[in-house]
């Protein structure tokens, strides 16, 4: 670049920055570190949580201002970054989604029962099994769960602080970017799903909205942790093999 270039030049490292590039490129400006985030969420396979990307961004940059100017200036554009739960991703402008409409996967169409308990799950987690039938006022396959847990909308949280220890269930991320929601607070109202056709009209006036959701991560006081013993009584992790 010969002299009197606009373009931002990064320096050479000295004895504090040592081998570290993160060290030299903190020390240009603002536009190098969303350079660098934008990088990041770009190459990940699935939403970046701000802690991941603290983890890998200069010490000291601010995560937050730095995601929010990214999402400004990729508003207008034909891909906008998003929040989805406790990351950021991009995805295709929401009035450009016919233009994929050719390349995307029809998924299995949910049941009636399935929508029904993704619903309840979505609305009261954390909530087990016999929560979710009580609410239905019917009988809960393990089928309909299966499937659900399946579409990798929804997970098994721990287990209740109950006789029994019943499991409970909740949503994921998984949940909130499929149906492009930022967190639980922006699900919509009950009337809303019942219009869309989501919710049977039939659904007992127990069916409430919590406020506030639940955080989809963090466990409430009146459930335990999933253990490796817990697990393996699930299925859902191979018992380990001890040698004689």
């Amino acid at each position: 670049m010969s002299e009197g270039g606009n373009a931002s030049v990064i320096p050479f490292p000295n004895e504090e920055d040592g081998d570290d590039p993160r060290a030299r490129l903190v020390r240009t400006n603002a536009h190098e570190v969303a350079r660098m985030a934008e990088a990041i969420v770009f190459a990940s396979a699935g939403p970046v949580s701000e802690k991941q990307l603290a983890a890998r961004l200069p010490d000291g940059v601010d995560v937050t201002a730095t995601m929010l100017e990214l999402q400004r200036i990729y508003a207008v554009r034909g891909v906008n970054l998003v929040r989805v739960g406790e990351g950021w991703a991009f995805r295709t402008a929401g009035d450009l989604a016919f233009l994929m409409s050719r390349d995307t996967v029809q998924q299995k169409k949910l049941s009636r029962a399935a929508l029904e308990v993704l619903a309840i799950i979505a609305y009261h987690q954390p909530v087990t099994r016999a929560e979710i039938e009580e609410i239905r006022g019917v009988e809960t396959s393990k089928g309909t769960l299966d499937t659900l847990l399946e579409t990798e909308w929804v997970r098994m949280r721990g287990r209740r602080k109950t006789p029994g220890r019943p499991v409970t269930y909740g949503t994921t991320d998984a949940f909130l970017d499929h149906f492009s929601l930022e967190e639980l607070r922006d699900l919509p109202g009950i009337e809303e799903l019942k219009g869309a056709g989501l919710l049977s009209s039939r659904m007992p006036a127990n069916f409430a909205i919590p406020l506030p959701p639940v955080d989809s991560d963090a466990l409430t006081e009146d459930e335990d942790p999933l253990t490796d013993l817990d697990l393996e009584d699930l299925g859902l992790l191979t018992p380990k093999v001890t040698e004689d």
